[in-house]
Formats: C-alpha cells, sequence, structure tokens
C-alpha cells in the first residue's frame, strides 16, 4: 500500500514537472536598445540623404522558437543625420516632418509570421504621428536561448501615408527639382534578449 502511494505520489510529481516545462516553452525577450537601431535613407533629385533612429522600448514573445508577438517603440528624438547636419535634424524633428513635440514616438507592433518560398516576412502595424498602416517587412531571424536577433532587409515606406507632405509632389505643384520623393528606405536590427 505504502509502495502504492510513493509511486501515485512520483507519477503526479513527474506530471506537474511536465506541465511545468510545457507552460515555459514560451518566453519574452525584451528589446536590447543600445544593439538595436533604424537606418533611414530619404532621397531627392540631386542626392539622398541617411541617418539612424534608436529603439526606445519592447519585447518579442516566443513560443516553440516561433515569434508569436513583438512591439518596437522608436524614439523619433533621437533622429541623427548621418552628415551630421544639426539643422537637418532639427527639421525633421519639427512640424515639417515627424512634429515630435506631439508626436515622440512611432511604433510596429508583429500581427503574424509569414513564410513565403522560403523567405520570412514581418506583418505588422506601423505607427507613425498617430497613423497605422499594415505593412510587409521581409527580415532574417535568428532565435537561441538568450537572443532573438531579428534583421529587416531595406524596404520602402510611402511618408505620405503618415501625414508628412513636406516638398511632396504628391501634394505641391511647381516644386520643381526642390521635391522630396515620397518613399524613403528603412532598414532595422532588433537584439532582445530574456
Amino acid at each position: 500500500m505504502k509502495s502504492l502511494f510513493l509511486k501515485s505520489i512520483t507519477a503526479i510529481f513527474l506530471l506537474l514537472c511536465s506541465v511545468s516545462i510545457y507552460a515555459q516553452s514560451s518566453f519574452q525577450f525584451k528589446i536590447d536598445s543600445k544593439n538595436s537601431i533604424i537606418h533611414w535613407k530619404g532621397f531627392k533629385p540631386m542626392g539622398s540623404q541617411s541617418g539612424t533612429i534608436k529603439l526606445l522600448s519592447g519585447i518579442v514573445e516566443v513560443e516553440n522558437d516561433i515569434i508569436i508577438e513583438g512591439n518596437f517603440v522608436a524614439d523619433m528624438n533621437t533622429i541623427t543625420d548621418n552628415g551630421g547636419s544639426a539643422k537637418l535634424e532639427k527639421h525633421l524633428k519639427s512640424v515639417d516632418f515627424f512634429n515630435t513635440k506631439i508626436y515622440p514616438i512611432s511604433k510596429f507592433n508583429i500581427k503574424t509570421i509569414e513564410n513565403i518560398e522560403g523567405k520570412t516576412y514581418l506583418v505588422g502595424d506601423l505607427t507613425i504621428k498617430n497613423i497605422t498602416k499594415q505593412i510587409t517587412i521581409p527580415a532574417t531571424i535568428l532565435i537561441n536561448q538568450n537572443t532573438v536577433k531579428i534583421t529587416t532587409e531595406t524596404f520602402k515606406i510611402d511618408r505620405t501615408d503618415f501625414n508628412v507632405k513636406y516638398k511632396s509632389k504628391s501634394f505641391f505643384n511647381n516644386l520643381k527639382d526642390s521635391f522630396i520623393r515620397d518613399k524613403f528606405d528603412l532598414q532595422i536590427t532588433i537584439i532582445a534578449k530574456n
């Protein structure tokens, strides 16, 4: 009788352990803001300008080695010009562009991960100036026990979708060669750790 009781207790213990292990198959990783970065590049007829934006915060949730959720917050007041132009940086933060006094952050929320013909895509909602659009971004994802690394390919965003109209030929006539192209490049590297 005592032996049967001990066997029962052991079986229950092993069952609880297996349930606990299964429950822990979902892990949350926090954005390493020091090592995560957004690269941007804008275009005009006579050339281009580029720079970076820092990530403020975010999480990536992984279940069975698959990202099931993620959100990233960009600090728009950290936007910089690779050429070191303080004048351009100030202009990008102004009402002509991202109006960072009113809209200090931008966000991207991952809704799903799609694999098409061997290529991985992040599908989610991008929010800039409180305007949200669904976008699809090609990316490489590396997941291990302690780290998630998401490296997007360079992709294009139409700034006018987010009410950034300064010198856009879609809204203003007679700009001649002083216009700025509507679509600009982004490339994002995310490092998240648990």
